[in-house]
């Protein structure tokens, strides 16, 4: 098969659309020919030898695809597919969470992390759904989910991640809060249904959520920026505030009071994704059993849909690569793949 490839760590110049083995299915994997796959912050970072893959998963970049089964591993007939109420079936359109391997023509996936594609929804625009849906999901509603009328504050409301939670927060009755860099972002996330939008090059996010939320603050904070938000992340959120962190665009070391959390009761955590097992407690094929059951009802009633702002050749990966280097665009850029 063809795949995204790269020899050594670098830039983007290090990337080539080449040939490499084909996947297999093993046993309780799905082969999928892959339509549609998506960019992620980490494919940035793995290709610069910054975010290697957890041990066993492919090396080819991609966290997520779409695409159509081609063959079924051992196994996989004797289970019922999430949503399907059969077992999955050659020919089936579906989108998959991803260790990696997602940038290629063909990826062996565990039939846990799959998922039917929403009714409603393009098999090509379905490919920026599971990392988002999962990451949003497992961060925001586990282990405790997000109620109605919570004040849920997201940092980054305009990209890949938190374009849908913006998204789903609204869905579930919460007040969303989001922030942004600038006029066009923000308005994207005002327009996917952010009641309080802070343009953080210009407003103190602590100041306007405290004033327009008559000194609540935040109940749930989704936080990509880690180092840098952590003091002002305290100083908004409510008593027995929930505050997640995902990324660290802002650094990865910050002074955290310990007095504060004890005084407001304040839970402060860190989560990943790619690096959990694929089965058991916490695991991948927990939380995309959860998403299939919460989330999925959600975009086929079209309360949230995909946010594929930008859809591309993969041939074109290496100069959306050079361009996330500066700023990734708003919503999700997904990479169109060529049929093997």
């Amino acid at each position: 098969m063809r795949a995204i490839i790269y020899d050594e760590y670098g830039g983007p110049e290090v990337l080539r659309w080449g040939e490499t083995a084909d996947p297999v299915a093993a046993p309780g994997e799905l082969l999928i020919e892959v339509r549609a796959t998506a960019l992620n912050r980490a494919d940035v970072l793995q290709v610069r030898g910054l975010y290697d893959p957890p041990p066993g998963e492919s090396r080819i970049l991609g966290l997520e695809c779409a695409g159509v089964v081609v063959a079924l591993g051992e196994g996989v007939c004797d289970e019922i597919a999430p949503l399907l109420g059969r077992p999955w079936a050659i020919g089936d359109e579906v989108c998959a969470l991803l260790g990696g391997g997602g940038y290629a023509q063909y990826v062996a996936v565990p039939a846990v992390q799959v998922l039917p594609v929403p009714n409603g929804v393009d098999l090509v625009e379905a490919a920026a759904l599971p990392e988002a849906a999962c990451t949003v999901w497992s961060s925001i509603c586990m282990p405790t989910p997000v109620r109605a009328g919570e004040v849920v504050l997201v940092h980054g409301g305009s990209g890949g991640i938190g374009s849908f939670a913006v998204q789903l927060a609204d869905a579930l009755g919460a007040i969303v809060a989001a922030t942004a860099g600038g006029p066009e972002r923000t308005a994207v996330c005002a327009e996917l249904g952010a009641d309080i939008v802070v343009d953080h090059r210009s407003e103190d996010f602590v100041e306007r959520i405290r004033a327009t939320t008559d000194g609540h603050g935040a109940d749930v904070i989704l936080d990509v920026v880690g180092g840098d938000y952590l003091a002002r992340n305290l100083d908004v959120l409510a008593e027995d505030g929930r505050l997640t962190i995902i990324g660290l665009l802002g650094g990865a070391s910050a002074e955290l009071d310990l007095a504060r959390l004890l005084d407001r009761r304040l839970t402060v955590r860190a989560t990943k994704l790619r690096n959990r097992p694929v089965t058991g407690p916490g695991s991948k094929a927990e939380i995309v059993a959860e998403v299939g059951r919460h989330v999925w009802p959600l975009l086929a009633s079209g309360a949230i849909r995909p946010v594929a702002t930008t859809i591309a050749p993969i041939t074109d990966a290496a100069s959306f690569h050079a361009a996330a280097g500066r700023s990734l665009p708003t919503g999700k850029v997904v990479f169109r793949v060529a049929a093997g």
